[in-house]
Protein backbone atom coordinates (compact mmCIF):
# COMPACT_ATOMS: atom_id res chain seq x y z
CA UNK A 1 0.00 0.00 0.00
CA UNK A 2 1.29 3.62 -0.44
CA UNK A 3 1.31 6.09 2.32
CA UNK A 4 -1.64 7.60 0.76
CA UNK A 5 -4.44 4.60 1.23
CA UNK A 6 -2.53 2.79 4.37
CA UNK A 7 -3.91 3.25 7.19
CA UNK A 8 -2.04 5.51 9.64
CA UNK A 9 -0.83 3.33 12.41
CA UNK A 10 -2.85 2.45 15.65
CA UNK A 11 -4.80 5.55 15.00
CA UNK A 12 -8.00 6.18 17.18
CA UNK A 13 -10.54 5.73 14.63
CA UNK A 14 -8.43 3.69 11.87
CA UNK A 15 -8.40 6.86 9.17
CA UNK A 16 -5.90 6.53 6.70
CA UNK A 17 -2.85 9.36 6.53
CA UNK A 18 -4.52 11.26 3.69
CA UNK A 19 -7.92 10.98 5.50
CA UNK A 20 -6.43 12.31 8.43
CA UNK A 21 -4.60 15.26 6.64
CA UNK A 22 -7.96 15.87 4.78
CA UNK A 23 -10.12 16.50 8.45
CA UNK A 24 -7.13 17.67 9.30
CA UNK A 25 -7.05 20.71 7.02
CA UNK A 26 -10.83 21.78 8.29
CA UNK A 27 -9.43 22.07 12.20
CA UNK A 28 -6.54 23.90 11.00
CA UNK A 29 -8.95 26.59 9.01
CA UNK A 30 -11.32 26.56 12.37
CA UNK A 31 -7.69 27.43 14.66
CA UNK A 32 -6.36 29.96 12.29
CA UNK A 33 -9.93 31.51 12.61
CA UNK A 34 -9.77 30.93 16.44
CA UNK A 35 -6.42 33.13 17.00
CA UNK A 36 -6.82 35.31 13.66
CA UNK A 37 -9.74 36.85 15.90
CA UNK A 38 -7.63 37.53 19.26
CA UNK A 39 -4.69 39.14 17.04
CA UNK A 40 -6.08 40.52 13.70
CA UNK A 41 -7.71 43.69 15.38
CA UNK A 42 -4.35 44.72 17.69
CA UNK A 43 -2.98 47.07 14.98
CA UNK A 44 -5.87 48.42 13.81
CA UNK A 45 -7.47 49.06 17.17
CA UNK A 46 -6.70 52.89 17.54
CA UNK A 47 -8.56 53.42 14.16
CA UNK A 48 -11.47 51.22 14.83
CA UNK A 49 -11.39 53.46 18.52
CA UNK A 50 -11.10 56.39 16.69
CA UNK A 51 -14.20 56.11 14.22
CA UNK A 52 -16.28 54.95 16.82
CA UNK A 53 -16.00 57.89 19.12
CA UNK A 54 -14.60 55.13 21.66
CA UNK A 55 -12.39 55.72 25.19
CA UNK A 56 -9.19 54.36 26.40
CA UNK A 57 -11.33 51.55 28.58
CA UNK A 58 -13.37 51.09 24.94
CA UNK A 59 -10.18 50.25 23.81
CA UNK A 60 -8.71 47.79 26.50
CA UNK A 61 -12.21 45.92 26.50
CA UNK A 62 -12.39 45.50 22.75
CA UNK A 63 -9.27 43.24 23.20
CA UNK A 64 -10.27 41.92 26.77
CA UNK A 65 -13.63 40.76 25.98
CA UNK A 66 -12.93 38.35 23.45
CA UNK A 67 -10.16 37.28 25.29
CA UNK A 68 -12.11 36.66 28.40
CA UNK A 69 -14.87 34.55 26.66
CA UNK A 70 -12.66 32.50 25.03
CA UNK A 71 -10.72 31.65 28.29
CA UNK A 72 -13.92 31.03 30.56
CA UNK A 73 -16.09 29.25 27.99
CA UNK A 74 -12.84 26.64 26.97
CA UNK A 75 -13.17 24.19 30.07
CA UNK A 76 -16.76 24.01 28.90
CA UNK A 77 -16.47 22.84 25.25
CA UNK A 78 -14.19 20.73 26.20
CA UNK A 79 -16.76 18.89 29.11
CA UNK A 80 -18.59 18.85 26.15
CA UNK A 81 -16.22 16.73 23.77
CA UNK A 82 -16.46 14.16 26.38
CA UNK A 83 -20.59 13.90 26.18
CA UNK A 84 -21.83 14.23 22.60
CA UNK A 85 -20.70 14.81 19.10
CA UNK A 86 -16.98 16.56 18.65
CA UNK A 87 -17.79 17.29 15.07
CA UNK A 88 -21.32 18.86 15.46
CA UNK A 89 -19.72 21.02 18.42
CA UNK A 90 -17.00 22.37 16.37
CA UNK A 91 -19.42 23.56 13.63
CA UNK A 92 -21.42 25.38 16.56
CA UNK A 93 -18.71 26.71 17.29
CA UNK A 94 -17.61 28.07 14.09
CA UNK A 95 -21.12 29.17 13.69
CA UNK A 96 -21.07 31.36 16.81
CA UNK A 97 -18.08 32.85 15.54
CA UNK A 98 -19.04 34.21 12.15
CA UNK A 99 -22.43 35.47 13.42
CA UNK A 100 -20.26 37.17 16.06
CA UNK A 101 -17.71 38.22 13.10
CA UNK A 102 -20.59 39.66 10.82
CA UNK A 103 -21.76 41.97 14.01
CA UNK A 104 -18.52 43.21 15.05
CA UNK A 105 -17.59 44.31 11.39
CA UNK A 106 -21.21 45.99 11.20
CA UNK A 107 -21.07 47.76 14.68
CA UNK A 108 -22.10 51.09 15.07
CA UNK A 109 -20.40 52.36 18.49
CA UNK A 110 -17.76 50.65 21.26
CA UNK A 111 -20.75 48.57 23.16
CA UNK A 112 -21.88 46.59 20.50
CA UNK A 113 -18.53 45.73 19.10
CA UNK A 114 -17.59 44.86 23.30
CA UNK A 115 -20.62 42.63 23.05
CA UNK A 116 -19.85 41.10 19.22
CA UNK A 117 -16.37 40.37 19.90
CA UNK A 118 -17.55 38.23 23.19
CA UNK A 119 -19.77 36.44 20.88
CA UNK A 120 -16.61 35.94 18.76
CA UNK A 121 -14.62 34.55 22.03
CA UNK A 122 -16.97 31.93 23.14
CA UNK A 123 -16.79 30.54 19.41
CA UNK A 124 -13.13 31.17 19.25
CA UNK A 125 -13.23 28.83 22.54
CA UNK A 126 -14.76 26.02 20.55
CA UNK A 127 -12.59 26.05 18.19
CA UNK A 128 -9.44 26.16 19.87
CA UNK A 129 -10.48 23.42 22.46
CA UNK A 130 -12.11 20.55 19.87
CA UNK A 131 -9.47 20.76 17.66
CA UNK A 132 -7.24 19.46 19.87
CA UNK A 133 -9.80 16.76 21.23
CA UNK A 134 -10.29 15.79 17.80
CA UNK A 135 -6.99 15.54 17.02
CA UNK A 136 -6.47 13.13 20.08
CA UNK A 137 -9.22 11.34 18.82
CA UNK A 138 -8.31 10.39 15.28
CA UNK A 139 -4.42 10.41 15.94
CA UNK A 140 -2.42 8.40 18.48
CA UNK A 141 -0.21 10.28 20.48
CA UNK A 142 3.29 8.27 19.12
CA UNK A 143 1.47 9.44 15.70
CA UNK A 144 0.36 12.90 17.16
CA UNK A 145 3.89 14.39 17.03
CA UNK A 146 3.92 15.36 13.49
CA UNK A 147 0.46 16.75 13.20
CA UNK A 148 0.48 18.56 15.94
CA UNK A 149 3.32 20.19 14.39
CA UNK A 150 1.32 21.54 11.68
CA UNK A 151 -1.20 22.83 14.44
CA UNK A 152 1.56 24.39 15.95
CA UNK A 153 2.66 26.26 13.01
CA UNK A 154 -1.00 27.26 12.24
CA UNK A 155 -1.07 28.77 16.13
CA UNK A 156 2.27 30.54 14.61
CA UNK A 157 0.99 32.12 11.54
CA UNK A 158 -2.37 33.02 13.72
CA UNK A 159 -0.78 34.87 16.90
CA UNK A 160 2.29 36.47 15.31
CA UNK A 161 0.88 37.11 11.53
CA UNK A 162 -2.45 38.40 12.67
CA UNK A 163 -1.01 42.09 13.22
CA UNK A 164 0.06 42.07 10.35
CA UNK A 165 -2.61 40.67 8.00
CA UNK A 166 -5.00 43.19 10.10
CA UNK A 167 -2.14 46.33 9.31
CA UNK A 168 -2.64 45.80 5.60
CA UNK A 169 -6.53 45.41 6.17
CA UNK A 170 -5.61 49.36 8.18
CA UNK A 171 -3.72 50.58 5.46
CA UNK A 172 -5.49 49.61 2.20
CA UNK A 173 -7.84 52.26 1.57
CA UNK A 174 -10.78 50.11 0.08
CA UNK A 175 -10.63 47.84 2.61
CA UNK A 176 -11.03 49.67 5.84
CA UNK A 177 -10.97 48.25 9.44
CA UNK A 178 -14.52 46.14 9.39
CA UNK A 179 -12.66 43.99 7.47
CA UNK A 180 -10.76 42.58 10.01
CA UNK A 181 -13.74 41.47 11.40
CA UNK A 182 -14.96 40.02 8.24
CA UNK A 183 -11.21 38.60 7.26
CA UNK A 184 -12.29 35.31 9.27
CA UNK A 185 -15.45 34.60 7.58
CA UNK A 186 -14.28 32.97 4.60
CA UNK A 187 -12.04 30.74 6.04
CA UNK A 188 -14.54 30.04 9.27
CA UNK A 189 -16.88 28.83 6.44
CA UNK A 190 -14.32 26.90 4.42
CA UNK A 191 -13.69 25.04 7.44
CA UNK A 192 -17.26 24.29 7.95
CA UNK A 193 -17.37 22.38 4.51
CA UNK A 194 -14.28 20.57 4.63
CA UNK A 195 -15.18 19.38 8.20
CA UNK A 196 -18.68 18.19 6.99
CA UNK A 197 -17.30 16.11 3.87
CA UNK A 198 -14.22 14.81 5.65
CA UNK A 199 -14.72 14.54 9.71
CA UNK A 200 -16.63 11.32 10.59
CA UNK A 201 -16.00 10.58 14.17
CA UNK A 202 -17.85 8.12 16.85
CA UNK A 203 -20.55 9.26 18.61
CA UNK A 204 -20.74 8.55 22.10
CA UNK A 205 -23.91 7.51 23.16
CA UNK A 206 -24.41 7.84 27.20
CA UNK A 207 -26.33 10.33 29.59
CA UNK A 208 -24.72 13.57 29.32
CA UNK A 209 -24.60 15.31 33.09
CA UNK A 210 -23.18 18.28 32.63
CA UNK A 211 -22.13 20.27 35.73
CA UNK A 212 -23.83 23.91 35.01
CA UNK A 213 -23.03 24.75 39.05
CA UNK A 214 -19.42 24.22 38.27
CA UNK A 215 -19.27 25.88 35.13
CA UNK A 216 -20.83 28.68 35.87
CA UNK A 217 -18.78 28.77 39.17
CA UNK A 218 -15.82 28.64 37.08
CA UNK A 219 -16.55 31.47 34.39
CA UNK A 220 -17.55 33.95 37.07
CA UNK A 221 -14.30 33.56 38.67
CA UNK A 222 -12.30 33.84 35.83
CA UNK A 223 -14.29 36.52 34.48
CA UNK A 224 -13.81 38.70 37.63
CA UNK A 225 -10.42 38.32 37.92
CA UNK A 226 -9.52 39.18 34.34
CA UNK A 227 -12.19 42.39 34.68
CA UNK A 228 -9.63 42.85 37.58
CA UNK A 229 -6.08 42.83 36.05
CA UNK A 230 -7.50 44.86 32.67
CA UNK A 231 -9.06 47.70 34.89
CA UNK A 232 -6.65 48.23 37.98
CA UNK A 233 -3.87 50.59 37.04
CA UNK A 234 -6.55 52.60 34.69
CA UNK A 235 -9.68 52.82 36.20
CA UNK A 236 -8.63 52.42 39.91
CA UNK A 237 -5.19 51.92 41.81
CA UNK A 238 -3.87 48.22 42.21
CA UNK A 239 -3.89 49.05 46.41
CA UNK A 240 -7.71 49.74 46.09
CA UNK A 241 -10.82 49.00 47.80
CA UNK A 242 -11.96 48.12 44.27
CA UNK A 243 -9.19 45.83 44.06
CA UNK A 244 -9.61 44.41 47.26
CA UNK A 245 -13.17 43.30 46.55
CA UNK A 246 -12.63 40.97 43.33
CA UNK A 247 -9.35 39.68 44.38
CA UNK A 248 -11.69 38.37 47.50
CA UNK A 249 -14.66 38.20 45.19
CA UNK A 250 -12.72 35.78 42.42
CA UNK A 251 -11.03 33.69 45.65
CA UNK A 252 -14.39 32.82 47.03
CA UNK A 253 -15.79 31.77 43.54
CA UNK A 254 -12.59 29.84 42.98
CA UNK A 255 -13.57 28.41 46.36
CA UNK A 256 -16.66 27.35 45.57
CA UNK A 257 -15.87 26.32 42.13
CA UNK A 258 -13.18 23.90 43.77
CA UNK A 259 -15.96 22.28 46.46
CA UNK A 260 -18.31 21.73 43.45
CA UNK A 261 -16.35 20.63 41.30
CA UNK A 262 -14.96 17.43 44.19
CA UNK A 263 -19.15 16.22 44.61
CA UNK A 264 -20.13 16.75 41.40
CA UNK A 265 -20.91 13.52 39.03
CA UNK A 266 -19.14 15.30 35.55
CA UNK A 267 -17.30 17.96 36.54
CA UNK A 268 -15.97 20.56 34.20
CA UNK A 269 -12.38 20.25 35.86
CA UNK A 270 -11.88 17.30 37.44
CA UNK A 271 -10.00 17.62 40.45
CA UNK A 272 -8.55 14.12 39.82
CA UNK A 273 -6.61 15.56 36.93
CA UNK A 274 -4.09 17.34 39.26
CA UNK A 275 -3.13 14.01 41.38
CA UNK A 276 -1.14 13.47 38.45
CA UNK A 277 2.12 14.93 38.55
CA UNK A 278 2.39 15.38 34.60
CA UNK A 279 -0.91 17.78 34.38
CA UNK A 280 0.14 19.67 37.41
CA UNK A 281 3.27 20.73 35.93
CA UNK A 282 1.84 21.16 32.69
CA UNK A 283 -0.40 23.40 33.69
CA UNK A 284 2.11 25.68 35.54
CA UNK A 285 4.14 25.84 32.38
CA UNK A 286 1.40 26.55 30.38
CA UNK A 287 0.12 29.51 32.48
CA UNK A 288 3.90 30.96 32.17
CA UNK A 289 3.92 29.87 28.24
CA UNK A 290 0.88 31.98 27.23
CA UNK A 291 2.27 35.14 29.08
CA UNK A 292 4.85 34.54 26.21
CA UNK A 293 2.68 33.92 23.14
CA UNK A 294 0.06 36.58 24.13
CA UNK A 295 3.01 39.19 25.49
CA UNK A 296 5.12 38.67 22.76
CA UNK A 297 2.80 39.66 19.66
CA UNK A 298 0.72 42.48 21.45
CA UNK A 299 3.96 44.55 22.50
CA UNK A 300 6.43 43.86 19.66
CA UNK A 301 3.41 45.30 17.36
CA UNK A 302 3.39 48.71 19.67
CA UNK A 303 7.15 48.68 19.48
CA UNK A 304 8.00 48.55 16.45
CA UNK A 305 5.29 51.51 16.04
CA UNK A 306 6.02 53.88 18.52
CA UNK A 307 9.75 53.14 19.00
CA UNK A 308 10.97 52.99 15.76
CA UNK A 309 7.69 54.95 13.67
CA UNK A 310 7.02 51.92 11.50
CA UNK A 311 3.41 51.48 9.64
CA UNK A 312 1.28 48.68 10.67
CA UNK A 313 2.26 46.51 7.85
CA UNK A 314 5.54 46.79 8.35
CA UNK A 315 5.69 45.99 12.22
CA UNK A 316 3.78 42.93 11.20
CA UNK A 317 6.73 42.17 8.53
CA UNK A 318 9.66 42.63 11.23
CA UNK A 319 7.97 39.79 13.36
CA UNK A 320 8.72 37.52 10.55
CA UNK A 321 11.66 35.86 12.57
CA UNK A 322 9.76 35.26 15.34
CA UNK A 323 6.97 33.35 13.10
CA UNK A 324 10.02 31.85 10.86
CA UNK A 325 11.53 30.17 13.98
CA UNK A 326 7.82 29.41 15.58
CA UNK A 327 6.94 27.62 12.39
CA UNK A 328 10.16 25.50 12.07
CA UNK A 329 10.93 24.25 15.36
CA UNK A 330 6.95 23.41 15.65
CA UNK A 331 6.87 21.15 12.70
CA UNK A 332 10.65 19.42 13.42
CA UNK A 333 10.09 18.89 16.55
CA UNK A 334 6.49 17.47 16.02
CA UNK A 335 8.06 15.17 13.75
CA UNK A 336 11.15 14.09 15.62
CA UNK A 337 8.72 12.94 18.28
CA UNK A 338 6.83 10.86 15.92
CA UNK A 339 9.84 9.32 15.08
CA UNK A 340 11.49 8.30 18.78
CA UNK A 341 8.03 8.69 21.11
CA UNK A 342 10.28 10.60 23.58
CA UNK A 343 9.10 14.72 24.38
CA UNK A 344 10.51 16.09 26.75
CA UNK A 345 14.14 16.85 25.36
CA UNK A 346 11.88 19.36 23.91
CA UNK A 347 9.88 20.95 26.23
CA UNK A 348 13.20 21.21 28.09
CA UNK A 349 14.83 23.03 25.29
CA UNK A 350 12.31 25.20 24.46
CA UNK A 351 11.46 26.71 27.57
CA UNK A 352 15.26 27.35 27.86
CA UNK A 353 15.22 29.14 24.55
CA UNK A 354 12.13 31.21 25.74
CA UNK A 355 13.72 32.37 29.48
CA UNK A 356 17.08 33.03 27.08
CA UNK A 357 15.26 35.05 24.80
CA UNK A 358 13.14 37.03 26.93
CA UNK A 359 16.32 37.99 29.17
CA UNK A 360 18.18 38.82 25.74
CA UNK A 361 15.08 40.74 24.70
CA UNK A 362 15.09 42.92 27.90
CA UNK A 363 18.21 44.59 26.57
CA UNK A 364 15.66 46.11 23.70
CA UNK A 365 15.83 50.29 23.17
CA UNK A 366 14.47 52.00 20.33
CA UNK A 367 18.04 52.28 18.68
CA UNK A 368 18.81 48.53 19.46
CA UNK A 369 20.04 46.62 15.64
CA UNK A 370 17.76 45.04 13.89
CA UNK A 371 19.96 41.91 13.41
CA UNK A 372 20.51 41.45 17.15
CA UNK A 373 16.58 41.90 17.75
CA UNK A 374 15.74 39.10 14.66
CA UNK A 375 18.48 36.38 16.82
CA UNK A 376 16.47 37.16 20.33
CA UNK A 377 12.77 36.89 18.37
CA UNK A 378 14.20 33.78 16.97
CA UNK A 379 15.10 32.11 19.91
CA UNK A 380 11.75 33.65 21.36
CA UNK A 381 9.95 31.85 18.22
CA UNK A 382 11.90 28.37 19.05
CA UNK A 383 10.74 28.55 22.32
CA UNK A 384 7.73 28.84 21.50
CA UNK A 385 7.56 26.14 18.85
CA UNK A 386 8.59 23.41 20.39
CA UNK A 387 6.71 24.17 23.70
CA UNK A 388 2.93 25.27 23.05
CA UNK A 389 1.65 21.70 21.33
CA UNK A 390 4.09 19.34 23.49
CA UNK A 391 2.61 19.96 26.80
CA UNK A 392 -0.67 19.17 25.61
CA UNK A 393 1.07 16.31 24.00
CA UNK A 394 2.36 15.17 27.59
CA UNK A 395 -0.74 15.49 28.81
CA UNK A 396 -3.33 13.65 26.16
CA UNK A 397 -1.03 10.75 26.94
CA UNK A 398 -1.62 10.25 30.74
CA UNK A 399 -4.92 10.27 30.85
CA UNK A 400 -8.04 7.78 29.38
CA UNK A 401 -9.94 8.16 25.80
CA UNK A 402 -12.73 9.44 27.62
CA UNK A 403 -11.02 12.20 29.48
CA UNK A 404 -8.98 13.72 26.34
CA UNK A 405 -11.45 16.58 25.91
CA UNK A 406 -11.45 17.61 29.56
CA UNK A 407 -7.29 17.36 29.78
CA UNK A 408 -6.56 18.92 26.58
CA UNK A 409 -9.02 22.26 27.42
CA UNK A 410 -7.75 22.57 30.76
CA UNK A 411 -4.39 23.10 29.35
CA UNK A 412 -5.85 25.65 26.65
CA UNK A 413 -7.67 27.15 29.49
CA UNK A 414 -4.34 27.90 31.92
CA UNK A 415 -2.45 29.23 28.88
CA UNK A 416 -5.02 31.52 27.56
CA UNK A 417 -5.02 32.34 31.52
CA UNK A 418 -1.68 33.54 31.65
CA UNK A 419 -1.94 34.84 28.71
CA UNK A 420 -4.83 37.47 29.79
CA UNK A 421 -3.41 38.02 32.86
CA UNK A 422 0.37 38.50 31.35
CA UNK A 423 -1.19 41.13 28.83
CA UNK A 424 -2.74 42.73 31.92
CA UNK A 425 -0.35 42.89 34.09
CA UNK A 426 2.50 43.51 31.44
CA UNK A 427 0.49 46.51 29.78
CA UNK A 428 0.10 47.96 33.14
CA UNK A 429 4.38 47.83 34.15
CA UNK A 430 4.50 49.20 30.25
CA UNK A 431 2.71 52.30 31.18
CA UNK A 432 4.16 52.49 34.35
CA UNK A 433 7.68 52.73 32.70
CA UNK A 434 6.90 55.11 30.08
CA UNK A 435 5.37 57.42 32.38
CA UNK A 436 8.85 57.72 34.46
CA UNK A 437 11.06 57.37 31.32
CA UNK A 438 8.94 60.37 29.53
CA UNK A 439 9.33 62.08 32.63
CA UNK A 440 12.85 61.74 32.74
CA UNK A 441 13.53 62.70 29.41
CA UNK A 442 11.63 65.64 28.93
CA UNK A 443 13.06 66.88 32.33
CA UNK A 444 16.45 67.02 30.48
CA UNK A 445 15.02 69.13 27.86
CA UNK A 446 13.13 71.46 30.65
CA UNK A 447 9.67 70.61 29.60
CA UNK A 448 7.44 70.05 31.94
CA UNK A 449 6.17 65.88 31.89
CA UNK A 450 2.05 66.05 30.39
CA UNK A 451 -0.52 62.67 30.05
CA UNK A 452 0.28 62.91 26.52
CA UNK A 453 2.89 60.81 25.31
CA UNK A 454 3.19 59.38 29.13
CA UNK A 455 1.61 56.11 29.42
CA UNK A 456 -2.40 57.45 28.76
CA UNK A 457 -3.55 57.75 25.07
CA UNK A 458 -1.08 56.30 22.57
CA UNK A 459 1.11 59.47 20.63
CA UNK A 460 1.46 59.40 17.25
CA UNK A 461 5.68 60.02 16.82
CA UNK A 462 5.13 60.81 12.98
CA UNK A 463 3.59 64.45 14.84
CA UNK A 464 5.53 65.58 16.94
CA UNK A 465 8.40 67.66 17.42
CA UNK A 466 12.27 66.09 16.65
CA UNK A 467 13.16 66.33 20.42
CA UNK A 468 10.09 65.10 21.43
CA UNK A 469 9.38 62.44 19.65
CA UNK A 470 12.78 60.94 20.66
CA UNK A 471 12.22 61.34 24.58
CA UNK A 472 8.98 59.22 23.70
CA UNK A 473 10.79 56.57 20.55
CA UNK A 474 13.56 55.87 23.64
CA UNK A 475 10.67 55.87 26.54
CA UNK A 476 8.70 52.91 24.92
CA UNK A 477 11.76 51.17 23.69
CA UNK A 478 13.36 51.12 27.24
CA UNK A 479 9.50 50.02 28.61
CA UNK A 480 9.21 47.29 26.02
CA UNK A 481 12.24 46.00 27.20
CA UNK A 482 11.17 46.29 30.86
CA UNK A 483 8.38 44.27 30.38
CA UNK A 484 10.16 41.46 28.07
CA UNK A 485 12.48 40.94 31.16
CA UNK A 486 9.40 40.97 33.17
CA UNK A 487 8.39 38.11 31.83
CA UNK A 488 11.90 36.27 31.73
CA UNK A 489 11.14 34.54 35.35
CA UNK A 490 7.77 33.17 33.88
CA UNK A 491 9.85 31.57 31.56
CA UNK A 492 12.08 30.39 33.87
CA UNK A 493 9.25 28.43 36.06
CA UNK A 494 8.25 26.98 32.77
CA UNK A 495 11.45 25.54 32.31
CA UNK A 496 11.70 24.05 36.40
CA UNK A 497 8.01 22.72 35.96
CA UNK A 498 8.92 20.79 32.79
CA UNK A 499 12.35 19.44 34.17
CA UNK A 500 10.65 17.64 36.75
CA UNK A 501 7.74 16.10 33.93
CA UNK A 502 8.35 12.53 34.35
CA UNK A 503 8.53 11.29 30.52
CA UNK A 504 6.56 8.47 29.57
CA UNK A 505 7.40 7.40 25.60
CA UNK A 506 4.37 8.42 23.98
CA UNK A 507 1.48 5.38 23.23
CA UNK A 508 1.62 3.87 20.04
CA UNK A 509 -2.26 3.56 20.31
CA UNK A 510 -5.28 5.68 21.40
CA UNK A 511 -6.49 3.53 24.75
CA UNK A 512 -6.12 4.73 28.00
CA UNK A 513 -2.98 4.35 29.33
CA UNK A 514 -2.77 1.83 31.68
CA UNK A 515 -0.90 2.08 35.20
CA UNK A 516 -1.09 6.09 35.34
CA UNK A 517 -2.56 7.54 38.19
CA UNK A 518 -5.49 9.38 36.60
CA UNK A 519 -6.38 6.03 34.51
CA UNK A 520 -6.66 4.65 38.64
CA UNK A 521 -8.79 7.30 39.50
CA UNK A 522 -10.57 7.33 36.67
CA UNK A 523 -11.37 3.35 36.94
CA UNK A 524 -12.19 4.17 40.46
CA UNK A 525 -14.54 7.08 39.39
CA UNK A 526 -16.19 5.44 36.54
CA UNK A 527 -15.92 1.92 36.83
CA UNK A 528 -17.43 -0.40 34.01
CA UNK A 529 -19.21 2.49 32.42
CA UNK A 530 -16.05 4.52 31.78
CA UNK A 531 -14.18 1.21 29.64
CA UNK A 532 -17.42 0.93 27.63
CA UNK A 533 -17.08 4.55 26.86
CA UNK A 534 -12.93 3.56 26.05
CA UNK A 535 -13.83 0.58 23.89
CA UNK A 536 -16.57 2.78 21.60
CA UNK A 537 -14.36 4.88 21.24
CA UNK A 538 -11.90 3.07 19.44
CA UNK A 539 -13.71 1.32 17.33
Amino acid sequence: MTQATAPTRATGVDMTHRQILQALSGLLLGMFVAILSSTVVSNALPRIITELHGSQSAYTWVVTSALLATTATTPIWGKLADLTSKKLLVQISLGIYVLGSVLAGAAQGTSELIACRVLQGIGAGGLTALAQVIMATMIAPRERGRYSGYLGAVMAVGTIGGPLIGGVIVDTSWLGWRWCFYVGVPFAIAALVVLQKTLHLPVIKRKAQIDWWGATLITAAVSLLLIWVSLAGGQFAWASWQSAVMVVGALVLGALAIRVETRAAEPMIPPRLFRNRTITLAVVASIAVGVGMFGASVFLGQYFQISRGQSPTMSGLMTLPMILGLLVSSTLSGRIITRTGRWKRFLVIGTALLTAGFALMGTLRADTSFTLLSVYMALVGIGLGMTMQNLVLAVQNTVGTHELGVASSTVAFFRSLGGAIGVSVLGAVLAHKVTGYTAEGLGRLGIAASGSGSGGVLPDVHTLPGPIRAVVESAYGHGAGDIFLAAAPFALIALIAVSFIKEVPLRQHSSSPVGTEVEQESTIAAGAGAAVVRTGEQR
